[in-house]
């Protein structure tokens, strides 16, 4: 009986080696042949699954986004029930960032994507949308903080999200190695702290969260 082929894993595997060209070699070697030479399959078998370039990137950013989404979810569920918002927003930045190979495969496919969406409109209107999106549920989580008392009701959310975005930039930094990726998770854990001082913190000389930035540090390292 000829073997089943998961088409779904075999996407995925093409997926992956697209994500180690992008990563390894540079976006200028993204082509299909290059691709399938390093998925171990012929042009022919890689045009089975996608008929164009288009396409398998198309699949393999999809794919980097669910993988990242993974990931958060994952540090998410370690932080129990009910999480301070300043935990959510370090999970979600941490995965955003180049600071473990994973997520740093990912973060390396979604700006070889801005680039191909700089010059091709479905790309632009798909990465459009998703950071749209994402901005969102940020500055949702932001105003929902605020609600709850756990920021200073003279924050600014739209204000407060573009600021957290601003952090993103870190990729570059890091990934062209002028700053550390300690270097970086102590900025981001000082600006966290700062951002959810309330007003009863502020009179009483605390912080925001129980949760100290070299325990975070150390849950990071461990992968949570």
């Amino acid at each position: 009986m000829p073997k089943q082929v998961d088409h779904r894993e075999r996407r995925e595997t093409i997926a992956r080696a697209l994500w180690r060209v992008v990563e390894q070699r540079g976006v200028a070697h993204l082509t299909m042949r290059v691709v399938a030479q390093e998925a171990g399959i012929s042009l022919g078998q890689l045009q089975h699954y996608f008929g164009s370039r288009e396409a398998m990137l198309s699949f393999a950013m999809d794919f980097a986004s669910e993988q990242a989404a993974s990931r958060v979810d994952r540090g998410l569920t370690g932080l129990g029930d009910r999480p301070h918002p300043r935990d959510v927003l370090r999970v979600m930045l941490t995965e955003m960032l180049p600071l473990h190979a994973d997520a740093r495969a990912t973060s390396r496919m979604s700006a070889a994507f801005v680039l191909e969406a700089l010059h091709n409109e479905n790309f632009h209107a798909r990465a459009r949308d998703g950071m749209i999106q994402g901005r969102a549920m940020v500055e949702q989580l932001f105003r929902q903080a605020i609600a709850d008392g756990h920021m200073g009701s003279d924050r600014d959310p739209e204000v407060e999200t573009h600021l957290l975005l601003a952090l993103t930039g870190f990729a570059t930094l890091l990934e062209l190695d002028v700053i550390a990726p300690g270097d970086v998770l102590t900025a981001i854990d000082q600006h966290l702290d700062r951002l959810f001082t309330t007003d009863d913190d502020r009179h009483a000389g605390g912080g925001g969260s129980d949760t100290s930035g070299d325990e975070l540090s150390r849950q990071q390292e461990s992968g949570c």
